[in-house]
């Protein structure tokens, strides 16, 4: 069952005697780049928590530093009951992990959660060596830092072509560029800035998503910000 993004209300009203958890991603990515309130995710803890549900949140996309924080759900102060995250933790490598509280994991019993290839060697170990450079005291700092940078730019961007940019969302080194129209002008744009030499995706809400390696620095940056403002000004002068 799903409900509305952001209502608490519609979340409540679709709990049933047969809901066993709520899951949500506090960033969205392909359905747009939206950003869970602090507030909504504190309410759905108390929605888990009052009628004895699992919290589930899907960071596969947000975590593993992505926002500036090494999980995202840390800027709302709520912690999940099982968390799910893959790609940044294998940075190029197939992997993928199920994090869970003792009392979640409880029910994880030999036979009922596993994997064909669950524990792999290789995997573990570029696991383990993504970590250490991860969890480095000054690398989620820099993640902020990129942030700081490319945000501001890209909010100048917006101001600068009212005409083919409708808005800025996302947190960190994840975000979104709403574009305006109504849906597939972000697909031209996406092809439009690879030929440029800029790689980024498409996302709802017709959006093109921007997600910069988390080793990006100032020059790329701004490198980026300069392509995306000269295509935004080829679009405006076609439209």
């Amino acid at each position: 069952d799903q409900a509305a993004w952001g209502d608490l209300d519609a979340a409540r009203a679709a709990i049933t005697d047969d809901t066993a958890a709520i899951l949500v991603e506090p960033v969205q990515g392909e359905g747009g780049v939206r950003v869970a309130d602090a507030g909504f995710l504190q309410g759905l803890r108390h929605l888990a928590d009052e009628h004895d549900l699992l919290l589930l949140f899907d960071e596969v996309q947000c975590g593993m530093g992505r926002t500036g924080r090494f999980s995202a759900h840390e800027w709302s102060g709520v912690a999940p009951d099982v968390m799910a995250v893959a790609k940044g933790l294998g940075s190029g490598f197939p992997v993928g992990a199920c994090l869970a509280t003792e009392r979640a994991a409880h029910a994880m019993t030999a036979g009922t959660h596993g994997t064909t290839f669950g524990g792999s060697p290789l995997a573990m170990a570029v696991a383990d060596a993504v970590l250490d450079i991860v969890l480095e005291p000054s690398f989620l700092g820099h993640v902020r830092a990129m942030a700081d940078r490319l945000h501001p730019g890209l909010e100048r961007l917006v101001a600068r072509h009212p005409g083919v940019l409708a808005g800025l969302e996302g947190r960190g080194l994840m975000l979104g560029l709403r574009l305006r129209g109504e849906g597939g002008e972000n697909g031209h744009m996406v092809g439009r800035l690879r030929r440029e030499g800029l790689i980024t995706v498409p996302a709802g809400d017709n959006q093109v998503r921007l997600l910069p390696p988390l080793v990006v620095e100032d020059a790329q940056v701004d490198e980026a910000l300069g392509l995306l403002d000269k295509v935004c000004a080829a679009m405006e002068a076609e439209s």
